[in-house]
């Protein structure tokens, strides 16, 4: 099962369970932050009580974050991340010391009004050149800094801004578009190990394959429950938190994204995203004008 929110035409936002085609309500619960208040057994028991199933056809679904959740990355946590970075960039030691450092790299992604989800666009910046998404396994925290799920998110990162200075990473990973998330949160308690799934990139042009590439979470060097842990002890999340767990899937330097790919993203026991790309801010504009309390 999957964590959802959808709405259906004219109606307001709803927290639900979604199976197998169908989808019910969770009883009592208003948002996906009320949830994340919760301790992980809370959680558990209230996602439990439903009511009643109705098809998915005709439903519309949102990011699986809302009031003030946010999405945070976690960087340089495979191998292959560490030999891109150091083969894009001017200063190659940085990417080198934070792999085995014992701090990890930590930053902020988006605040949950900015999130895109399945089927909407993602962006790349107009001013790049060279931009990629970064498929990752993303850990849904609790208030507590409990793990209680895991989604997909599509990091989109800019290699042309970031290479030239790691200082630029925030213009290098903060754009409109920039941060994509399937509709679903699978719960933890459903996924029996989570360093051990396989994750799926493929990128279509005009209908073509230009780029496929597999990887699996079992090369990720840095434990999950550490890096929340890392997240939470100088920071509150009380509507819970997103941390995208860093990528293993980089493609190549000769490698871009051009507006009109198609981008799918499926991670094994967890979901797929799927997003086409888009060139700038207005193809994003309704992110900032829809009504936060009905959408976002």
């Amino acid at each position: 099962m999957h964590l959802v929110r959808y709405q259906s035409p004219g109606g307001r936002p709803v927290v639900g369970v979604r199976t197998d085609g169908t989808v019910a309500p969770v009883e009592g619960v208003g948002s996906v932050a009320e949830l994340l208040r919760l301790t992980a057994d809370e959680l558990r028991t209230a996602v439990a009580k439903v009511g009643e199933s109705v098809p998915v056809e005709g439903l519309r679904f949102l990011p699986p974050l809302d009031h003030r959740g946010e999405v945070w990355c976690s960087g340089v946590t495979y191998e292959r991340s560490r030999g891109a970075r150091m083969e894009e960039s001017a200063e190659q030691s940085v990417y080198d010391k934070v792999y085995t450092a014992e701090r990890p790299e930590l930053f902020q992604k988006a605040p949950a009004w900015r999130v895109v989800t399945d089927g909407e666009p993602v962006g790349i910046r107009t001013d790049s050149g060279h931009d990629v998404p970064e498929p990752e396994l993303a850990v849904v925290a609790n208030s507590h800094g409990e793990i209680v799920g895991f989604t997909v998110c599509n990091d989109m990162s800019s290699r042309s801004i970031e290479g030239v200075n790691p200082l630029y990473v925030p213009q290098a990973k903060l754009f409109a578009g920039g941060c994509a998330l399937a509709t679903g949160i699978r719960p933890a308690w459903e996924v029996a190990d989570p360093k051990n799934l396989e994750i799926a990139l493929v990128i279509e042009r005009d209908g073509d394959e230009v780029f496929a590439e597999t990887t699996s979470t079992a090369k990720l060097v840095r434990e999950l429950q550490d890096l929340i842990d890392v997240l939470f002890l100088p920071n509150d999340f009380p509507d819970g938190v997103i941390l995208a767990t860093g990528t293993g899937i980089v493609p190549e330097l000769d490698f871009a994204l051009a507006e009109g790919d198609v981008i799918t993203i499926t991670i094994a026991e967890v979901g797929t995203l799927t997003n086409t790309v888009a060139a700038g801010r207005e193809p994003f504009a309704f992110l900032a004008t829809e009504n936060l309390e009905e959408k976002r």
